[in-house]
């Protein structure tokens, strides 16, 4: 049992499309009209169909989930719990999001996206866990490691002990916070109203009449990079879905606060209500020079 893809839940968490999906029989919980989860909700779910297994935790889903309710309802019907926390781990580390350590039987999260590490993954759990899911990494899974991920993945756990990385998480936090509320002032539906963490959810076909893909395509056009992403209940197609997902660690990284935030609301604002051949490349160049003040660390450029 998973968050509902459009909800805000990973393909991973029993999409149907997915080897979770295919593999194993899978029921999903979403989000209320509010976009918040319904914890009453995800109870009534899970009685009905008492999973072996629930997952908590998003790919896109912009409020502090209550691990502690999941916890009571796993629980409940005998269910391990296991808690992605891919997307905020970097959050978690320095007390900027709720962890589920302690809590989830098992935590599993990505070591780039917040961590700013490579790509790769951490899987931590209970001792009585541990062999049954290293035998299913080793030799069920994978095959020889990858020793240079390793190495870089404890260089950047390093930095997450750092002073800077503790600002640098609350600054995500701040602009995530400012860009959603500036596009709010501009009539873009966010959706659950903002974001708690270091993303949120836009509809864009109720916002602008366009499609996730058409607007993602639009900004890319203009150097802006953003997710195509379905929205709670969503009509649309996952490939062509009805809104956006926006994240602001990239662009903390290099070193963007609130106002900037402001500008980059500004220029998507403008983009979409003129995709005009003129207007797109002029406003590509803004970007240009607009970053230049921001190198990529390690790049300069």
């Amino acid at each position: 049992m998973g968050m509902d893809l459009s909800a805000g839940g990973h393909l991973t968490h029993g999409f149907k499309v997915s080897i979770s999906g295919k593999y194993f029989d899978s029921v999903s919980y979403g989000v209320n009209e509010d976009g918040y989860i319904d914890y009453e909700n995800v109870r009534k779910i899970a009685l009905e169909h008492r999973p072996k297994l629930i997952w908590s935790g998003f790919s896109a889903y912009s409020r502090v989930i209550d691990w502690n309710e999941f916890r009571k309802i796993a629980d409940e019907v005998g269910a391990i719990l296991v808690a992605d926390i891919s997307h905020v781990a970097g959050l978690v580390a320095v007390g900027e999001y709720p962890s589920p350590v302690g809590i989830a039987d098992v935590v599993t999260t990505t070591t780039h996206k917040t961590l700013r590490g490579p790509r790769g993954a951490i899987i931590m759990c209970k001792e009585e866990y541990g062999e049954v899911i290293d035998k299913a990494v080793f030799p069920g899974l994978q095959g020889g490691p990858h020793n240079h991920t390793t190495a870089a993945i404890a260089v950047a756990m390093n930095e997450v002990l750092s002073d800077e990385f503790k600002e640098y998480a609350k600054q995500i936090k701040k602009n995530a916070k400012v860009f959603s509320e500036e596009l709010i002032k501009m009539g873009y539906k966010v959706i659950s109203g903002g974001t708690d963490n270091h993303l949120f959810l836009v509809d864009t076909v109720g916002s602008v009449g366009k499609s996730g893909k058409e607007v993602s395509d639009i900004l890319e056009s203009v150097n802006i990079t953003v997710n195509k992403n379905s929205i709670p209940n969503d009509q649309r197609k996952p490939w062509d879905p009805s809104g956006i997902r926006i994240g602001t660690p990239a662009i903390t990284t290099r070193g963007m606060t609130e106002k900037d935030m402001i500008y980059i609301a500004s220029i998507i604002d403008n983009a979409l209500k003129d995709s005009s051949e003129k207007n797109i490349d002029s406003l590509r160049e803004s970007v240009k020079q607009f970053t230049k003040k921001f190198p990529i660390p390690g790049l300069g450029i």
